[in-house]
């Protein structure tokens, strides 16, 4: 009897246990339903790159292909025969306008120098004592001791004596000169090439053979074309005053030099219909060399606090050019724009986005209007980098 007083309240806890249990599974299920779940299927944001339009002020270039051109090309030679004993400038060096450059034996040139002012002092010697003669047939002559032909004859050989000593000025002149061309100066300031002949070669002036040469590169210029129908814009920018040039190397990654506008050829190029331009750089840095090829940009407008967006925001589609906004709700929409110009990776829009609007810049392959986005609104320094790849 005992033990079926103990089984009668084990088995009510089993039973209360199993339906408060049967109680929580109900009330769980009941949560679970009246709790919404998400969209079945619903796409992911697309994750895109973005940025926003910026007032900027926008320069404008022209651009073409150009040469260095030295201002001048000096090419050494020898004005006087004689040993070449000395070339005092390295290969490559700065030299400045009336340095000594190349050296010729001057030993024989001294020599006739020597000789003719010698000369000159014994002709002067004789003119002297026909001086001395001279008044003396005069003196003659006035006491009717000597006739009048003694003293004309007389005076005729001091006046041969006096151009004799002309001729002896002359010939000391000729002599001193070409002592002097022995010393060959620097005629303008600028770099020595390599030698073209060397030390202990005799050098004929008649043979024509340089000695070396200096090229003018401080100032240096820039010759480059254009087509000729920029030509009315480049002279309504030349009114305005002078135009800044940018040399830029071959490849157009790295700028060179500065320089301002000298002017326009004289005539347009029939063959190609292309206008040539000088421009003057003062190369300082000597990142222009005579020969080079480089790239030009000739600024001829700046506009100032203009819209502007990274080029690879802009899209070309059938109705003309358009870019991808990013809505306030994290959607995009398909925005018609104008662009004007497009300048060092950034795109002048006129039409159709304000200053702070935020475009797409990248990701753009997986978007359409409507979808919804992860923007990554990158610095405005990396936008232009990504544009510009």
């Amino acid at each position: 009897m005992a033990k079926r007083k103990f089984r009668l309240p084990l088995l009510v806890l089993v039973v209360v246990a199993a339906g408060v249990g049967s109680w929580l599974l109900q009330t769980h299920r009941s949560v679970r339903a009246s709790t919404p779940s998400p969209v079945a299927g619903a796409p992911p944001a697309v994750p895109v790159t973005a940025v926003k339009a910026e007032l900027k002020d926008v320069p404008v270039y022209l651009r073409g292909l150009g040469t260095v051109q030295a201002f001048n090309i000096v090419r050494i030679r020898a004005q006087v025969n004689g040993t070449l004993i000395a070339l005092p400038v390295k290969e490559g060096e700065e030299v400045q306008q009336g340095q000594i450059v190349a050296e010729i034996d001057p030993r024989p040139y001294k020599a006739i120098l020597d000789q003719a002012v010698a000369q000159r002092a014994e002709d002067m010697a004789q003119l002297g004592s026909a001086r001395l003669d001279l008044a003396r047939f005069q003196n003659l002559e006035a006491r009717s001791f000597a006739s009048v032909q003694q003293v004309d004859d007389q005076q005729a050989m001091v006046n041969k004596l006096i151009a004799t000593g002309d001729a002896d000025e002359a010939a000391i002149e000729a002599a001193r000169i070409n002592l002097d061309f022995c010393t060959i100066h620097a005629p303008i300031a600028g770099r020595v090439g390599f030698y073209q002949t060397d030390v202990g070669n005799l050098i004929e002036a008649s043979a024509e053979t340089n000695i070396l040469t200096i090229t003018e590169d401080k100032p240096i210029s820039v010759v480059f074309t254009l087509p000729e129908a920029d030509l009315p814009r480049i002279q309504q920018a030349m009114a305005r005053g002078p135009l800044a040039v940018l040399a830029y190397s071959s490849d157009g990654t790295t700028e060179l030099a500065e320089g301002t506008l000298l002017t326009p050829n004289n005539a347009i190029d029939t063959a190609t219909g292309t206008i040539g331009l000088k421009a003057t750089f003062t190369n300082d840095t000597d990142k222009l060399w005579p020969g080079e090829f480089v790239n030009a940009w000739l600024l001829i407008d700046t506009l100032h606090q203009v819209v502007t967006v990274p080029v690879a925001a802009i899209q070309h589609g059938p109705d003309g050019l358009f870019v991808y906004t990013v809505k306030p709700d994290d959607t995009v929409a398909q925005q018609p724009v104008d662009v004007s110009v497009q300048e060092a990776g950034r795109a002048v829009v006129t039409r159709g986005l304000q200053a702070g609007d935020g475009v797409v810049v990248a990701g753009q392959s997986r978007l359409v209007p409507g979808v919804r986005v992860a923007a990554s609104f990158a610095a405005q320094r990396a936008a232009s980098r990504i544009a510009q790849n």
